[in-house]
């Protein structure tokens, strides 16, 4: 058997209806998980889980916002009772407003950006990490972003978010020690529905001085989850892995 081999293990992908979750999930599903398949929409849920096909494991849509603290313990507890288990939890849901300057930012914007980003990524991992600890072990993967160590003014609410993320992901990692693990993924620019809508100036900029040369492939970040969910890193936990063709290795 493989070490990645995830048969028999369920999974819960939040945002995980298009892009690098939807990559995600497929990774998880690939290695023969029982993943869950989360968004806001219901209806993109359902499409995400047609679009994966079939596969070694299966796939369930569920519609969650969370923002919404009191709904989230109502649905970690709903995935185990249909599904028998909660094992992994992948953080990945989470908004990335711009602003022209700092100083028009709203405090509804703000408290939005927060809740999706932090608010909500935080009561998952207490409910879900609870959870796994007393069923013996689980595995949580936060997804944040190289903005949390490399920010732009722009995007201030977001990187302060995830770098509110990197935060707990070693808090949680000390929480529910040893038997749960928790790590955070930080990517960099990556090839997804999203940067279609980049023009040539932008994505220029992103790849200048990239190590790489170009955007990553979301089936790059797929892999380390999957890795980062399974036995073969029974030892790695408390880590934050930038995942950004080493953009913050270059000063």
């Amino acid at each position: 058997m493989s070490t990645t081999d995830l048969s028999g293990k369920v999974a819960l992908v939040t945002g995980a209806s298009r892009g690098l979750g939807l990559a995600m999930a497929r990774g998880l599903r690939d290695a023969g998980a029982t993943v869950i398949v989360s968004s806001r929409k219901l209806a993109a849920c359902e499409a995400a889980v047609a679009a994966l096909g079939d596969g070694p494991g299966s796939a369930h849509p569920l519609e969650l916002h969370v923002g919404r603290w009191d709904t989230l313990e109502p649905a970690v507890d709903g995935i185990i009772e249909r599904f028998g288990s909660l094992d992994i939890l992948v953080n990945n849901a989470g908004i990335a407003p711009l602003a022209e300057d700092l100083a028009s930012v709203t405090e509804s914007l703000w408290d939005k950006t927060i809740e999706v980003n932090l608010k909500g990524p935080f009561r998952l991992m207490a409910i879900a990490g609870a959870r796994m600890a007393d069923a013996g072990g689980g595995s949580i993967i936060n997804i944040s972003s190289i903005g949390a160590v490399r920010p732009s003014p722009p995007e201030a609410m977001y990187a302060a978010a995830k770098n509110g993320l990197n935060a707990l992901t070693m808090a949680f990692a000390q929480e529910y020690a040893p038997s749960v693990r928790v790590n955070c993924v930080m990517p960099g620019g990556f090839a997804t529905d999203m940067s279609e809508h980049w023009d040539d100036e932008f994505v220029g900029k992103i790849i200048d001085r990239l190590p790489a040369g170009r955007l990553g492939d979301p089936a790059e970040i797929a892999g380390l989850v999957t890795h980062l969910a399974s036995d073969a890193a029974g030892y790695t936990t408390g880590a934050l892995i930038p995942v950004d063709g080493g953009r913050t290795a270059v000063y």
